[in-house]
């Protein structure tokens, strides 16, 4: 099994999955790039590393296509999950997982031929604070300020949900425009870090819609952290109620806030394909 890897989408939010101990070779930003890559790789969105931890059950590396590294990821997480469980890592249907952004509970709500199917992953807690996100902003929290671009300016929402987004609420979804500003504000000087980019439409009190743009990995169909911070950021400016069905390009998932700001997750997962990484690959990272 040395080498091995499964890949899996959530909602068209694809990963590679590998794990530390059984790999021959150094996962560099070189490697990951060209892993991810879809004419030299597999392709992916980014690459989910199984490694050891000494605070919880299991521990995760998220890298995204550019060889950076993220802090959390919701659909990243529910796929980790499924192959922990699927793979017999993880024998109960309750087990923790510990991110760069903080430890995470992840639980198999359903299985569809002794396979993990739908998965519910504790996200931790919304943080709004300024300087936590971080974002660079004179008031405490970042909620209606002003990001000024090259040509235009945009209202803006920020929070971390272990990691750093802005959020821009619309009367209509653009892709296109999404596409034209997004990295322009992923690389804004407001955000140290750079910062994962929503735009987000407010249909009815339980349902929004979202465009994202994911930091390091650009145009995204869908993502987890990022259907967490939108909910979040709705909730907070009173336009929606604490349980939510966020719709992306990719498909649906259920948001749930409590009053304390944590955050439930639930939505499918479904592997792609498994196999190992070819020598000739690997003799080229």
């Amino acid at each position: 099994m040395q080498n091995f890897f499964v890949k899996t989408h959530g909602l068209g939010n694809d990963y590679i999955v590998l794990n530390q101990d059984d790999m021959s070779f150094e996962l560099t930003r070189k490697a990951i790039v060209r892993i991810c890559d879809v004419h030299f790789g597999i392709g992916s969105d980014g690459i989910l590393l199984k490694v050891p931890s000494d605070k919880s059950e299991f521990g995760l590396r998220i890298l995204n296509p550019d060889g950076s590294e993220a802090e959390k990821s919701g659909n990243g997480l529910r796929i980790f999950a499924k192959y922990l469980y699927d793979y017999g890592f993880a024998t109960k249907k309750i087990f923790s997982i510990e991110t760069p952004g903080g430890l995470v509970k992840a639980e198999i709500i359903e299985e569809k031929n002794g396979k993990a199917f739908r998965i519910k992953v504790d996200m931790g807690k919304a943080i709004f604070e300024s300087k936590r996100i971080p974002v660079k902003c004179e008031n405490e929290e970042c909620i209606g300020e002003t990001l000024k671009l090259v040509d235009r300016e945009y209202e803006i929402n920020c929070v971390s949900v272990g990691n750093p987004h802005c959020i821009i609420l619309k009367d209509e979804l653009n892709e296109d425009e999404i596409k034209t500003y997004g990295s322009e504000i992923e690389n804004h000087e407001m955000f140290p870090n750079r910062i994962n980019v929503q735009f987000a439409k407010v249909v009815s009190p339980n349902e929004v819609e979202v465009l994202i743009w994911e930091r390091g990995a650009g145009w995204t169909l869908a993502s987890g952290s990022s259907s967490c911070a939108v909910a979040c950021t709705v909730v907070k400016r009173g336009l929606t109620e604490r349980k939510l069905t966020i719709k992306m390009p990719g498909g649906d998932l259920k948001i749930e806030i409590d009053e304390d700001w944590e955050i439930r997750m639930t939505g499918d997962v479904r592997e792609i394909c498994s196999g190992t990484l070819g020598a000739e690959l690997i003799q080229d990272l």
